[in-house]
C-alpha cells in the first residue's frame, strides 16, 4: 500500500471542493434537478450540503443542532435545502470559494475530504459522469473509513471481510473478499448499494445484507 499522510489534508480537501465546483458550474437545469445516491436528496440538496460543509465551524455546528431540536439528520437536511435553494451560479461560486477555507464542524478534518469526494460521486454517478480521483486521495480516505463508525458506520459494515482494489494498491481486512475499483470501494464502504454493482467477490453478499 502507499504511503499515506493524514496530518495534512487540506490540499486534497481543496482539489475535490474545486472539482465539485467545477461539476456544479457544467450541469444543466434539468441535471440540477435530478435523484443522487444520497437517499432522497437532489443534487441540488447534495450541493447545498457540500457548501454548507464549507461554512461549518464547531460554533454553527452546536448552534444548529439545538435549533434542530439536537437531530444530526434534522440540522443536515434543514440545511442542504436551504443552501441548495440558492441559485446555481452562486452555488459553484461558493463552492469555489468554500475549497480554500480551513474552517469545520468538529471532528477529523479528514472527515471533510470523505465528504467531498463521497458527495461528488453522490451527483456524478447517477448522471453518468466520472472523474479520474486521485489514488492518494481514495486511499487516505479509504483507511479513514475503515476505521470511523462516525456518522456513516463504515467500520462496522466491512467488519469480517477483505475489501482489495483491482485498480489501486490498497487492500484491508480480513476474510471474505470483496474487489473492485477503489472508488466504488469507497463508495460501498458509506452505504452507497448502487455501487456494489462494480464489486465483486464471496463477501459482496455479506456486505449487500449490511445496512
Amino acid at each position: 500500500m502507499i504511503g499515506v499522510d493524514m496530518s495534512d489534508d487540506w490540499p486534497k480537501i481543496q482539489t475535490e471542493r474545486e472539482a465539485c465546483a467545477d461539476l456544479f458550474e457544467a450541469l444543466t437545469p434539468e441535471q440540477w434537478a435530478s435523484a443522487t445516491w444520497c437517499g432522497h436528496w437532489t443534487v441540488r440538496d447534495v450541493a447545498g450540503h457540500l457548501v454548507a460543509s464549507t461554512r461549518q465551524s464547531p460554533v454553527m455546528f452546536f448552534s444548529g443542532l439545538a435549533k434542530a431540536g439536537f437531530s444530526f439528520d434534522r440540522m443536515v437536511d434543514a440545511a442542504a435545502k436551504r443552501i441548495g435553494a440558492s441559485d446555481t451560479a452562486s452555488l459553484a461560486a461558493e463552492m469555489r470559494s468554500g475549497a480554500l477555507r480551513r474552517n469545520h464542524p468538529p471532528g477529523p478534518v479528514t472527515a471533510m475530504l470523505g465528504e467531498a469526494v463521497v458527495h461528488g460521486e453522490d451527483i456524478r454517478r447517477p448522471l453518468g459522469l466520472h472523474r479520474d480521483i486521485p489514488e492518494e486521495t481514495l486511499v487516505t480516505v479509504a483507511e479513514f473509513y475503515k476505521g470511523s463508525n462516525l456518522i456513516i458506520g463504515a467500520k462496522r459494515r466491512i467488519s469480517g471481510l477483505r475489501l482489495r482494489a483491482t485498480d489501486a494498491s490498497w487492500a484491508s481486512g480480513d476474510g471474505p473478499e470483496v474487489t473492485g475499483p477503489l472508488a466504488s470501494l469507497v463508495v460501498a464502504m458509506t452505504g452507497r448499494r448502487q455501487a456494489y454493482a462494480d464489486l465483486s467477490g464471496e463477501g459482496v453478499a455479506t456486505l449487500a445484507a449490511r445496512p
